[in-house]
């Protein structure tokens, strides 16, 4: 009986696939780092934003929500909270933020309690400047819902 594929050829298959294969991965590289750049909104990083930044790591902000899907899902998702509360006035945002941030921890019955952070005036404005850049940036229009 003949053999239908000999074994030349299955190694011509193998390493053809694997070639092909890092091609078509080194060409998707490329496209998502042509991508990055458009779609971060680093050009408007300011020092505030960084200041939010920080705040955000330093209170593990992270450990309860998430924010782009990344982080815990204990608390509501973040990346798009300046759209949600902010009517898309930075002013209106900063002072809801101010508000909310002061009145923690709700005392409502059955409902997940967040912490008091003390953070002053300025931190709660850099918080929320991290915050509304993070709204702009190109995430593929997650999360999928408005309330996160």
């Amino acid at each position: 009986m003949k053999e239908r594929i000999t074994k030349s050829m299955a190694r011509n298959i193998y390493f053809g696939g694997g070639l092909f294969a890092i091609l078509v991965f080194a060409g998707l590289t490329m496209d998502t780092v042509k991508q990055v750049p458009k779609r971060s909104n680093t050009q408007n990083i300011t020092e505030s934003v960084a200041k939010g930044k920080n705040i955000w790591e330093v209170n593990n902000c992270v450990g309860c929500h998430t924010i782009m899907g990344e982080g815990a899902y204990y608390a509501p998702e973040l990346a798009n909270v300046f759209n949600r509360r902010g009517n898309s006035d930075e002013a209106t945002f900063k002072s809801y933020m101010q508000g909310w941030m002061a009145a923690q921890p709700l005392h409502v019955p059955d409902r997940r309690k967040m912490p008091q952070f003390n953070l002053s005036i300025e931190e709660v404005d850099s918080l929320s400047d991290f915050l509304i850049w993070t709204s702009k940036i190109d995430d593929n229009e997650w999360p999928p819902n408005i309330e996160g």
